[in-house]
């Protein structure tokens, strides 16, 4: 069993606390000047800290929760909505409901990848598990500079081997996911983590103190210093001197993690408790704060009695610390023994350490005298966190961008050679490399491992299952941020589909540049519209999420790319549809018009060098039909394969429908497209509302009826079948050759 700390201070000096030491915390003249109206006097510096994490973007969302507003939060399935919980929470029906959340570890992983993207995934699984879900899946979003450049390289593999090992040792499937590679993203990766889990009704937890005189208890791990200013330092661009800041990424621990989970749902299922919250940004300031804000009431909390692992730590840094594998408890008065051995239990800290007030101050001592005493409400979201508009212009570079001419590309002379490096492009080439280093079964609940359009995963117990996906094509929110943000969800719920799952809601993760730039507020703004505007069509509310602003460094900001994190109902398991062709002689159909639109597609960028035009056209009316359709031949037994026309448009959609489950056993189709356009914009164009499917000879009739009685369009292409995938007399390549170029391209260049 843990012992608490030994060592105290016995005096404690603390700085003097000035407008310039608050600036040096972030901390503006105006939020400054609203800091001493708050207090009524000069801030200490544990105060001073308290509110330079509390209000930096991170956790306040002051530059953000204006626009946040404005999206879908409501819907028949909500339990609980954004901003209400941990997560967000939907109803799956048979009393049980799923908790799911996507947030960014963006920051920590461009400085120290490894433990940066380690503590992503765990913090994600703790906003999971501290809602009483026990987690059943794990997924990712990643962004990197090119795989040339040896820094980016480095930052991939260990990126990876943190998300694998964390999860692999926790215990938890990483089951689906995307990665893109695009110069902006070199100094400043992107590493989104999503996890999923399952809860009965009247098991979930909330993150909520009330009940004066009720202990607050620490659980988990000792406290140390990593991670001091986590939440402030995910507030700034990068630049050279974030390498000095190392210290502030947090050290993950997945075993004691593990250890935590079971704990946490024993004592959630104990009934002894009245709120839980996970200690992520912030610490012990985030939870204390947030936990007393939402009840309406205060906590005091003595923090000599804090179990540390470090000697000689601060008031300030203990109340800062980001340590990992933490939780905040509030326990009901007289339960203290009882949860205390339940963790004992589990070889955790349960350790007493304050108590619950009705004065709604956060009230913080050391050895009993007082270092803050600040009111609850007014460091948080939604009380008296500064809220703020900012200013938005259109950029300039989009008259450039979009005034693109697509007749003026040079038509190519051998499309094999554009298929083939289309195929090995990293953005579309299988990610292998990557999936194959996660656990995808453990637990034994995947159905459909990486590879196809969407994860599924049964819930045991009943007949159904969850399809779950994260999407995002960064290019075409920078081209057009709107309808960009329209096409995030709208591809994302067409993954859904394509796996026999209706879409049920949404988590995003909103990767921005420096908000206090217009032009990047103004991509903001129009890409949150955008999303807002596609979740009313689908029905899929927006049920929680997270904003990481500052996504740039000295050179450049990254693509505006508003993650989307889609959750998909399966009613019975027997409808989960993969997207690879199942049978020789099965006809094969496109759903949806052709345009041939080049702008913004990875033909342009890795054909001929250059990202411009617009990005595709969408109708979302149109692109919903499109979707019911699909899904409804599915549920009808209709379709035996499904996948969507995205990145490399419709020859790679093709290619990689011919790519089986099982390596080596590719199979061929003979596809004849009507020659309406140019051949290149036909095969390469990324037109949206497409999908590829496959059906028996027998059902081939009842497909098409279906498609004219709801007025969508539809074409017979070609049929399954052979050794060679040829399109008219454009390509014709061995199937041995298309899966040579898709499947090893990462791999080779990783080796």
């Amino acid at each position: 069993m843990h012992t608490s700390n030994l060592i105290r201070l016995e005096n404690i000096h603390e700085p003097t606390v000035s407008l310039v030491l608050a600036k040096e915390h972030g901390i503006t003249d105006e939020e400054y000047g609203k800091i001493l109206e708050i207090l009524g006097r000069t801030p200490t510096f544990t105060e001073l800290g308290i509110f330079s994490v509390m209000w930096s973007e991170h956790c306040s969302y002051k530059n953000s929760i204006a626009v946040l507003k404005t999206l879908p939060k409501q819907g028949p399935r909500v339990l609980k909505g954004a901003g209400e919980e941990n997560a967000g929470l939907i109803d799956i029906g048979e009393g049980l409901a799923v908790a799911f959340k996507i947030e960014s570890h963006n920051h920590p992983s461009a400085i120290e990848p490894y433990q940066g993207a380690a503590t992503g995934v765990g913090g994600i699984l703790r906003d999971i598990f501290t809602m009483g879900a026990r987690p059943i899946a794990a997924l990712n979003s990643l962004r990197f500079g090119s795989l040339d450049n040896p820094r980016v390289k480095y930052l991939f593999a260990n990126v990876v081997k943190g998300i694998g090992d964390y999860g692999n040792c926790f215990g938890v499937p990483t089951v689906a996911g995307e990665i893109y590679f695009e110069e902006c993203y070199t100094d400043n990766p992107l590493v989104n983590a999503m996890a999923v889990g399952i809860v009965e009704h009247d098991q979930t937890a909330s993150a909520i103190a009330k009940g004066e005189g009720n202990p607050v208890m620490i659980v988990g791990s000792s406290t140390g210093r990593d991670g001091i200013h986590g939440a402030t330092f995910a507030s700034e661009e990068i630049s050279e001197a974030s390498e000095s800041k190392r210290p502030n990424v947090q050290i993950g621990d997945p075993f004691t993690e593990k250890l935590l989970l079971e704990a946490t749902l024993e004592a959630i299922q104990s009934g002894h408790l009245v709120g839980i919250q996970d200690m992520g940004a912030a610490g012990l300031t985030c939870s204390s704060a947030e936990t007393s804000a939402k009840g309406e009431c205060g906590i005091e909390i003595e923090l000599s009695l804090v179990p540390l692992r470090e000697d000689n730590m601060t008031p300030y840094e203990i109340m800062l610390s980001e340590s990992q594998e933490r939780m905040l408890l509030i326990v009901k008065k007289g339960f203290e023994k009882q949860i205390q051995e339940i963790f004992e239990k589990w070889d955790l800290h349960a350790v007493t350490i304050g108590r619950v007030t009705n004065d709604r101050m956060l009230r913080v001592k050391y050895q009993g005298k007082i270092f803050a005493e600040i009111p609850s409400d007014s460091l948080v979201l939604g009380g008296g966190a500064p809220v703020y508009y900012r200013d938005a212009v259109r950029p300039a570079y989009l008259d450039a961008v979009q005034s693109f001419k697509p007749e003026n590309v040079p038509e190519p002379k051998n499309y094999n050679d554009v298929l083939k490096r289309l195929l090995s492009s990293p953005n579309i080439a299988s990610k292998e490399w990557v999936f194959e280093q996660y656990d995808s079964m453990v637990r034994t609940n995947t159905v459909t491992l990486p590879g196809s359009d969407s994860a599924v995963i049964r819930i045991k117990g009943t007949n159904k299952a969850l399809a779950m996906k994260t999407d995002c094509n960064g290019r075409y929110v920078y081209l057009n941020p709107r309808r960009g943000g329209q096409i995030a969800v709208a591809e994302c719920a067409r993954n859904v589909v394509c796996s026999g799952a209706k879409p049920a809601a949404i988590t995003n993760c909103l990767n921005f540049g420096n908000p206090y730039k217009p032009e990047n507020y103004w991509q903001f703004k129009e890409a949150v519209g955008g999303m807002s505007d596609a979740c009313k069509i689908f029905e899929t509310p927006v049920t929680g999420g997270n904003v990481s602003f500052y996504n740039e460094s000295p050179t450049a900001a990254v693509y505006p790319t508003p993650t989307i994190g889609m959750l998909g109902i399966i009613e019975d398991i027997q409808h989960v549809t993969t997207s690879w062709f199942k049978q020789e002689g099965d006809i094969i159909f496109l759903i949806g018009k052709n345009r041939g639109e080049i702008g913004g597609s990875e033909y342009l960028k890795v054909i001929h060098g250059a990202v411009n035009g617009d990005a595709p056209q969408i109708d979302l009316a149109y692109e919903k039909s499109v979707q019911m359709f699909t899904y409804d031949a599915i549920i009808k037994g209709l379709i035996r394969s499904a996948h969507d026309v995205s990145d490399g448009g419709l020859a790679v959609t093709l290619a990689e429908c011919c790519l089986q489950e099982k390596k080596n056993q590719a199979v061929g189709a003979t596809i004849r497209l009507k020659n309406s356009m140019r051949p290149d914009f036909l095969l390469f164009g990324e037109t949206q509302s497409r999908i590829v499917v496959s059906v028996s000879p027998a059902r081939s009739s009842q497909l098409t009826a279906l498609a004219q009685s709801q007025g969508i369009d539809i074409s017979e292409i070609g049929t399954v079948g052979g050794k060679e995938l040829v399109i008219n007399n454009w390509i014709a390549m061995n199937v041995t050759e298309v899966e040579k170029h898709y499947r090893y391209s990462i791999k080779n260049i990783m080796s």
